[in-house]
């Protein structure tokens, strides 16, 4: 069964850190356009980053400058550094694999950023 387990949300005070991190459950991802959203209480759920099997990066206007998407092949790893945080980033926070029809989501990390 395919999984992507996240890790690494949580609380943090405006212009804080978190690096997010996404482990899918094969290594066949290593080929897939790796990506995270966010969706706010009551808000759509948006594309913040993405990356692609060649390192390809596109960011969200929000997020550029702040937020770097990296991937590690040899651990299968996906991250989501995000500097300076801000109030409106707090978002619950997902990992997205796509690959041809394929489409694989994680369950979601809640990111806090407030005072």
């Amino acid at each position: 069964q395919v999984q992507l387990v996240e890790s690494g949300g949580g609380l943090v005070q405006p212009g804080g850190s978190l690096r997010l991190s996404c482990k899918p459950s094969g290594s066949i991802f290593r080929f897939f356009v790796m990506s995270w959203h966010r969706q706010a209480p009551g808000k759509q759920r948006e594309l913040v980053a993405s990356i692609t099997s060649t390192d390809n990066t596109q960011y969200a206007d929000s997020v550029k400058g702040r937020f770097t998407i990296s991937r590690d092949n040899a651990k299968i790893t996906v991250y989501l550094q995000m500097n300076s945080l801000k109030p409106d980033d707090t978002a619950v926070y997902y990992c997205q694999g796509s690959m041809g029809p394929y489409d694989y989501w994680g369950q979601g990390t809640q990111v806090t950023v407030s005072s």
